[in-house]
């Protein structure tokens, strides 16, 4: 969360620059970070950084090709001082992933503060003030659920459904027909919001003209229903993405529901056009909460995991559990990637299962 400084801070650099790029992470999170800004300004351009998330002089050049006079840094985890150093530009840089320092940048971590956790779109949406419902997306992309939620239920229920009355469940509303979902799995995996989430993170897979395609529409929709509803030809692209994806992803869940249980769950698949290892790993957490899940894609030799856990802090298990490993991983404390060379993925699964002991 930003303090009334930092916000003030951040609309001064987005009110003044006339050519900003915007890298950001490419899941939920990173896209709503970047569509709030950019609709707040309607100028600039955006560049999601697929795969690790780093940035290094490659996207530097980035910055240089497009004469940027301001970089914003959406989402994304490590910025090396050479990138820092060659854009010569201001660099606004906000995440919540463990904090770094660095020279001449402008950082804005949530963390910063007691080690609040909280999403980058969240922070975003204090400053612009607007697209509340892109702020949700978000959110629970990465299963944060905010404190302008309760507002925004009774404003657009068409978006939240209905909930039922549970011992377990905490609901908002006095009477059951006005009750409205409002635990981040239950939104996630039961109601429309849910399934926007499923439609921003299905934009950003496939290949570069496909996903510089989707976020260019995403910058020009005005409502949500467009897209659930299909009622503009900018929705039914949209929908009709997701749809392509999806038949992919329903495929690979019904597998990776089919391994054996025990206490770490373990799936890895061959598709060489498709990542979903984060969206299976995450509604395979929330179908298995006392599990650990490590969902693996093989490509170019790697494995390259999503890895989630309700129970331990991932961030420690999978440092200590890459010693000795060829490959690299981080994250947040209940949900980490990494990247392992195929030939030391089992001994990786060893020292994993050692770290949770």
């Amino acid at each position: 969360m930003l303090t009334e400084k930092e916000i003030k801070q951040i609309q001064d650099e987005l009110d003044n620059c006339k050519r900003p790029i915007f890298f950001f992470h490419d899941d939920p999170d990173g896209l709503a970070s970047f569509l709030l800004f950019y609709r707040y300004i309607k100028e600039g351009r955006g560049i999601v950084v697929k795969a690790r998330p780093l940035l290094n002089t490659m996207f530097g050049q980035k910055a240089l090709n497009y004469e940027a006079d301001k970089v914003f840094v959406l989402d994304i985890a490590n910025v090396d001082q050479e990138f820092i150093d060659m854009v010569k530009v201001p660099v606004i840089w906000i995440d919540h992933h463990p904090p770094v320092e660095r020279d001449r940048v402008k950082y804005f971590n949530s963390r910063l503060r007691k080690n609040t956790n909280t999403p980058v779109s969240y922070m975003c949406h204090q400053v612009v003030k607007q697209d509340d419902w892109i702020a949700l997306v978000g959110c629970l992309g990465d299963w944060y659920l905010p404190d302008f939620f309760k507002d925004f239920a009774k404003k657009n229920p068409e978006l939240i459904g209905k909930a039922k009355r549970t011992k377990t469940q905490r609901v908002f509303g006095a009477q059951k027909s006005e009750a409205f979902l409002a635990t981040v799995e239950e939104l996630l995996f039961s109601s429309p919001i849910g399934k926007l989430v499923k439609i921003f993170s299905f934009s950003l897979k496939g290949t570069t003209t496909d996903v510089r395609k989707a976020i260019k529409i995403f910058t020009r929709i005005e409502d949500p229903m467009e897209i659930l509803k299909q009622t503009t030809p900018k929705g039914k692209l949209l929908y009709k993405k997701y749809e392509q994806v999806n038949k992919v992803y329903e495929e690979l869940l019904k597998k990776a529901l089919k391994v054996k249980k025990d206490k770490i769950i373990v799936f890895t698949y061959s598709e060489d056009k498709l990542s979903l290892t984060k969206d299976l790993a995450n509604e395979l957490m929330y179908r298995f909460p006392d599990k650990i899940i490590v969902l693996g894609r093989e490509k170019s030799g790697e494995i390259r995991c999503s890895i989630r856990s309700n129970k331990i802090n991932l961030t420690k298990a999978v440092a200590k559990a890459l010693i000795g490993i060829e490959g690299y991983g981080g994250g947040h404390e209940r949900a980490c990637g990494a990247a392992i060379k195929k030939e030391d993925f089992k001994q990786f699964l060893k020292n994993l299962e050692k770290e949770i002991k």
